[in-house]
């Protein structure tokens, strides 16, 4: 099964079951703690549905995320990419973020192409949806409603001028975290366990990255278990898993203001956006010690610089 947050003709935002081949959707109207560990079997009684089914093409697509849900990340989860930017082995753990509402995107909508990086860069993720909370489950993946796609749009040049991480301005970005289209529930993509599912990214109708979550250096059980011990998850909650290879940051052709992007996960669906312009301060915002790399102050509208090479 496929559910979706969309806003319904009169403003008004709800869950509801979707068949994208048949273009419907009908509204759930009972709460998501109630209905998610049922939807996660295949079970569709709990939604308590009603009324006739709407067309799909007169809602809009929100990211599909219940009010108050937390977004957080991992990264460092693939090896093949780790081996590109020349690390030789596989991390001890994984390392996290926590994403704000500010940065959330709904399907279709755009980018944005922040003042603070002339490094914007894209990561397909596989996105896991918690349908309640982990407490001691067998297997932490038993308490996840399904997966859906996203975007880690990410600016790769923060933190340059202290020669250290800066997670907060790499990841937390306004408008950079591109989520949907809709959830697919867990029974219908294997079950509880690691997921095997192809991922690609597509940026101005190339791939640009390809791979499959099999492939991931830390299971989706060990990430949820990763963030849970530090923070308690809740009904909900997302977590992106980490992207492959292919990205930016490796041949150094990053993102530019009107690029298009695809990313497509199997079994789910695809995800398509636009990067924005760049945002320019105002200003009397733009002065003092910000951290904005120096090459930033050389591209006014993000088209050109020494970091692309095409």
């Amino acid at each position: 099964m496929h559910v979706a947050r969309v806003a319904g003709t009169s403003g008004d935002d709800f869950w509801a079951l979707v068949d994208p081949h048949v273009g419907t959707a009908r509204r759930i109207h009972t709460p998501f703690a109630h209905w998610a560990p049922f939807a996660a079997q295949g079970d569709a009684d709990a939604f308590a549905l009603a009324g006739e089914a709407s067309r799909l093409a007169d809602l809009r697509l929100r990211a599909p995320r219940e009010p108050g849900a937390r977004v957080f990340g991992v990264g460092l989860n693939y090896l093949e990419h780790l081996t590109r930017l020349g690390r030789k082995e596989p991390p001890p753990h994984t390392i996290a973020y926590i994403k704000p509402d500010s940065a959330i995107v709904d399907p279709g909508g755009q980018i944005s192409y922040p003042a603070v990086t002339a490094m914007l860069d894209f990561e397909v993720e596989l996105v896991a949806v918690v349908a309640r909370p982990l407490e001691n489950a067998q297997r932490a993946t038993e308490c996840l409603l399904g997966y859906t796609i996203g975007n880690d749009v990410s600016a790769r040049d923060a933190g340059k001028q202290l020669g250290s991480l800066d997670l907060f301005t790499q990841k937390a970005l306004d408008a950079t975290a591109a989520i949907g289209p809709w959830i697919t529930t867990l029974d219908a993509l294997g079950g509880a366990g690691q997921p095997a599912l192809d991922v690609e990214m597509e940026v101005n109708d190339e791939i640009r990255q390809r791979d499959n979550s099999r492939n991931m250096i830390f299971s989706l059980d060990e990430l949820l278990d990763y963030v849970d011990a530090r923070v308690r998850l809740r009904p909900g909650d997302l977590l992106f898993t980490g992207s492959t290879a292919g990205v930016g940051l490796e041949d150094g052709r990053f993102l530019k203001p009107g690029d298009r992007l695809v990313a497509r996960i199997g079994g789910i669906g695809a995800l398509a956006h636009g990067v924005g312009p760049k945002r320019v301060l105002a200003p009397n915002r733009g002065t003092g010690r910000l951290g904005i790399p120096a090459a930033v102050a050389a591209i006014p509208d993000g088209r050109s610089n020494e970091f692309d090479r095409e």
